[in-house]
């Protein structure tokens, strides 16, 4: 099994990598769009500004990419964000993946949302084992709104999609790599896809 991590400059990709070494799983960095398509799993990581982010993409080729991609793909953090139809965040257009807005939390909460807090309404074998209301690790100034693909809901001064899923692509808004037993059953679920 090739898994990828797409190594795009965006990233605490090395906690990912750890993750899933600790699970026996070799996760190769890679930006090169030969060894992505030959993938057989695929991680799209993310942590940092929307629009620089999706620069470095764009100069890579990997935003044409991504999309057409046809292998399960997991986008974590501001990944999953990238994969929705545009952020507030530099006002940036995304890749269009997951039809929804992501937006800024409002000032009546401390931005960033930082810690634990629970997941709940899931509906996804990517869930498979979790219970609701399973406690999952964020780190996020910005959250996606509910459309028909919220896979997995968070309150936070309001109820937002923590987690989406259009086709073999699945987004989620916290850190599985960092999220104790429940967040290593998720990246095992999705690796079991």
């Amino acid at each position: 099994m090739k898994l990828i991590i797409i190594n795009y400059g965006a990233g605490n990709i090395k906690s990912i990598q750890f993750a899933f070494n600790r699970m026996g799983i070799d996760a190769i960095l890679s930006n090169d769009p030969d060894e992505i398509l030959a993938a057989d799993k695929i991680i799209f990581p993310g942590v940092g500004e929307a629009s620089s982010a999706m620069n470095m993409l764009k100069q890579s080729g990997l935003d044409i990419l991504i999309p057409q991609l046809k292998q399960p793909v997991l986008g974590i953090c501001l990944g999953m964000q990238l994969m929705c139809n545009r952020t507030e965040e530099g006002n940036t257009k995304g890749l269009e993946i997951f039809n929804t807005e992501v937006k800024r939390f409002s000032n009546t909460v401390k931005v960033p949302q930082m810690g634990w807090n629970v997941i709940k309404n899931l509906k996804s074998d990517l869930f498979s084992g979790i219970k609701e209301n399973e406690y999952m690790y964020l780190v996020h100034s910005y959250y996606a709104e509910h459309c028909n693909q919220t896979i997995a809901a968070t309150d936070y001064g309001l109820n937002y999609a923590s987690a989406l899923q259009h086709n073999n692509f699945y987004g989620v808004q916290f850190h599985p790599e960092k999220s104790s037993l429940a967040g290593a059953k998720i990246l095992e679920n999705f690796i079991n896809l």
